[in-house]
């Protein structure tokens, strides 16, 4: 069985619809490998009540029998019920079930006709009982459009909505307790918060022998891992292949990623937009500007494994496979600060405002021209201007310096009259004494490290 972390709150909100007195229509859907299917059967593992059904990728009347025989072997009188999905379905609403149909979209791709068959049978039996209906599946597009979309014949009827995202990176103390704060981020930083991915480290072994073995080496579980998902999404993946690549190798803008891609800057948007909708690939825009008219937005790696991929497996196929047992030291290790650091920003960025115990109206990343700053809070008392190092030396004053430097040059419309400012600096490497006593002396300024990061999430 799968290791099972943080998903308390998910658990608690299923089984409060399966304990309602009324009908309960919930639907669960993400990225693939979040552990969705673990999520549901962690759910009903002390039920009898429960019919949990995997679909596959097989034939319509294939998939039907393998539902009787899933739903006969909890309820065993239905045998005679007519083998069709609205009877059995309004059977099991009859007897108030939990029923669980993991993997809704392999049904859609032999059936079309079930998401009105589904709405047919919930509208005239089961909305009247207190059973529990749950779709699951991982094809993200499929969901929303078949399922949560207003063109869908099932739109209105969900009652819940469960979109289940990754753990968080002080869930990787779960899976490598020995680990050090630093290293803990690290391997965030390398595996995500992808329950799946997490669950192939071994927690006796270093992270460069865990890295070597289940990423770099062609024998390793996650080696084909991002081609793989790739393939089953995509039908002409090859040119995804190359825009991932230059996004892994901190290409940002449009132009920046059609350049090293070799894609045409005129279809690159088509490819992105497939990328965004996969949540493999994110926008985001300075946070001082609005989502929908900015014209500034760069784009980056959704999922850090796959960013991993793109940057030091996809293409270093043949030096890989030379170098084996040593692949980590050569080709990783002395890329891996600059690796990490943008993902560093990103965690800083979610830990600021449990950090500073205030109110924000947004939080994220700051640029203009050639001004920069990797955490920009807005506030109603003020803005928040953060830099963040994931570097081998100590943070200096001169940091401290150039961030108040950096952050006069932000412009922020609805921010206080005073334009009262407080400074945040992260550090993976602790700071120098200048450094310390300035911050001492202040009540503007706050220094925090990996621990305190680990610590907020």
């Amino acid at each position: 069985m799968e290791q099972f972390v943080d998903r308390t709150e998910e658990v608690e909100r299923l089984t409060s619809c399966y304990e309602s007195d009324r009908a309960e229509f919930v639907v669960i859907y993400g990225r693939r490998r979040l552990g969705k299917s673990e999520l549901v059967r962690q759910s009903i593992v002390d039920r009898d009540d429960a019919v949990y059904y995997q679909a596959i990728e097989s034939t319509a009347q294939n998939q039907l029998e393998q539902f009787v025989d899933v739903v006969t072997d909890t309820y065993p009188e239905l045998r005679d019920v007519r083998r069709d999905w609205e009877p059995l379905l309004g059977a099991l609403g009859d007897r108030d079930a939990v029923v669980v149909i993991d993997e809704f979209p392999f049904l859609l791709q032999e059936d079309d006709s079930v998401p009105s068959r589904v709405q047919r049978v919930w509208d005239t039996r089961i909305q009247e009982t207190s059973a529990t209906l749950v779709l699951v599946g991982s094809a993200i597009s499929v969901m929303e459009d078949e399922v949560l979309s207003g063109g869908s014949p099932l739109y209105g009827r969900r009652t819940a909505t469960i979109d289940l995202g990754p753990l968080s990176a002080a869930d990787v103390r779960e899976f490598a307790p020995s680990y050090d704060d630093e290293t803990s981020i690290t391997t965030w930083a390398i595996y995500g918060g992808t329950p799946y991915y997490l669950q192939t480290i071994d927690p006796d072994r270093s992270l460069a022998e865990n890295v070597d073995r289940s990423i770099l080496s062609e024998r390793g579980l996650l080696y084909s891992e991002p081609e793989f998902l790739l393939r089953t999404e995509l039908r002409d993946p090859n040119t995804y292949f190359s825009i991932l690549r230059a996004l892994a190798h901190g290409r940002r803008t449009p132009n920046e990623i059609a350049e090293m891609a070799g894609v045409d800057s005129g279809s690159l948007s088509s490819y992105l937009q497939k990328l965004r909708r996969l949540r493999l690939v994110e926008r985001h825009i300075p946070v001082t500007e609005s989502a929908r008219s900015s014209k500034r937005g760069r784009y980056r790696i959704a999922a850090p494994l796959f960013r991993f991929w793109f940057r030091f497996v996809y293409g270093n196929q043949d030096q890989l496979r030379l170098l084996d047992r040593d692949a980590f030291e050569t080709i990783v290790e002395p890329e891996l600060a600059d690796y990490v650091s943008p993902l560093f920003e990103r965690l800083c960025q979610r830990a600021t405002p449990k950090l500073l115990d205030r109110q924000f109206h947004d939080i994220g990343q700051w640029w203009f021209r050639e001004h920069e700053l990797d955490v920009v809070g807005l506030t109603s008392a003020g803005l928040v201007a953060g830099e963040c190092k994931f570097t081998s030396a100590p943070v200096s004053e001169g940091v401290l310096a150039d961030l108040e430097r950096t952050a006069d040059e932000v412009r922020w419309s609805t921010g206080p009259a005073d334009g009262s400012t407080h400074y945040v600096l992260f550090s993976r490497s602790g700071y120098t004494d200048d450094c310390k006593r300035s911050a001492d002396r202040r009540e503007d300024v706050s220094l925090f490290d990996c621990g305190d990061v680990l610590e907020a999430l």
